[in-house]
């Protein structure tokens, strides 16, 4: 009876045994699914959700191209559950590349689901081109919109140098080579160039805007002067749809677009890797600041930056 007694009690420390090791094994698993998934450019709060939802974007600050948030985008795109999208901006725009590749990742989704941009206290230049690629706008009356333009800009210090004595060189391989360039004169075929590069981009915002609010193109170039509106004006212009904020967005989205009230409300959230988020506030928050020579940023630039 006592061996009998050992078997079973030894019986019962192996089943306890394999118990223990079946949970650390489980634990193992779920640990690295969890490790798998931090990695990805959207947190559990958009893609764990279950049923329909709506996704809330906000774009904040200056636009410039983010993979991590284009990368955010293109997962919505596919996650058959998002039935819609709200986009907060406050923004004054940024690049011009920055704004056009926002602009096309938002329209990929609207292709398949509906839009509501809700400007904030600024949406204008890139912050209003980002939100034309919603099929309805709403803005508050003392919204700052429109700014509908391009710019380049640079400085000259030829005057200066030339008091201190310092003759600059420069050897290159085309009269418009590094043109316009802040050790030389502009003369007239830098600004020529220069010239053309802006009203070629200026042409694609005023089809984008002529396109998206169903404008004719002679009716954008009026209002495409470079001049800011609010929301009022907007409206009147018919920039914008209506007068509102995230309440009047979502009802759009119930009445208009016939998104079940029931639908989740989900914000958006991207995870930086700490190396690019300190990079960012360094260069981003630091760098590309309004100064008295414009927003320090490369490229052709679709930013409202009042003196």
């Amino acid at each position: 009876m006592a061996l009998d007694a050992d078997i079973l009690l030894d019986r019962r420390r192996l089943k306890k045994s394999i118990f223990r090791w079946r949970v650390v094994a489980v634990v193992a698993v779920l640990a690295v699914i969890v490790i798998g998934l931090s990695g990805t450019a959207v947190k559990d709060s958009v893609m764990g959700t279950l049923g329909p939802k709506i996704v809330e974007i906000t774009i904040e600050g200056v636009i410039a191209e983010d993979p991590y948030l284009l990368d955010a985008l293109s997962a919505i795109e596919e996650d058959s559950d998002v039935v819609g999208v709200i986009v907060h901006i406050n923004s004054p725009g940024g690049t011009m590349v920055g704004g056009e590749t926002l602009y096309e990742a938002l329209r990929r989704i609207g292709e398949t689901r509906p839009i509501v941009a809700e400007m904030g206290t600024v949406a204008a230049s890139g912050g209003y081109m980002t939100a034309i690629a919603a099929d309805h706008i709403v803005a508050r009356r003392g919204t700052i919109t429109g700014s509908i333009g391009v710019i380049f800009q640079s400085m000259n210090f030829t005057g200066t140098l030339e008091k201190l004595g310092v003759e600059p060189m420069t050897v290159k391989s085309g009269p418009l080579k590094a043109a316009p360039n802040p050790f030389e004169p502009v003369d007239a075929a830098a600004k020529s160039a220069m010239q053309g590069l802006i009203s070629d981009m200026f042409e694609v915002f005023v089809g984008m805007v002529a396109d998206r609010r169903d404008l004719p193109v002679d009716t954008v170039r009026s209002l495409a002067d470079g001049r800011v509106y609010t929301g009022q004006q907007a409206v009147a212009n018919g920039l914008i749809d209506e007068i509102g904020g995230r309440r009047e967005a979502l009802s759009w989205l119930e009445e208009e677009a016939g998104i079940t009230p029931e639908a989740e409300v989900v914000p958006l959230e991207i995870e930086y890797p700490e190396d690019d988020l300190m990079t960012a506030l360094l260069e981003g928050n630091l760098g590309k600041v309004l100064s008295s020579e414009g927003l320090k940023l490369d490229g052709l630039l679709a930013v409202w930056q009042p003196e």
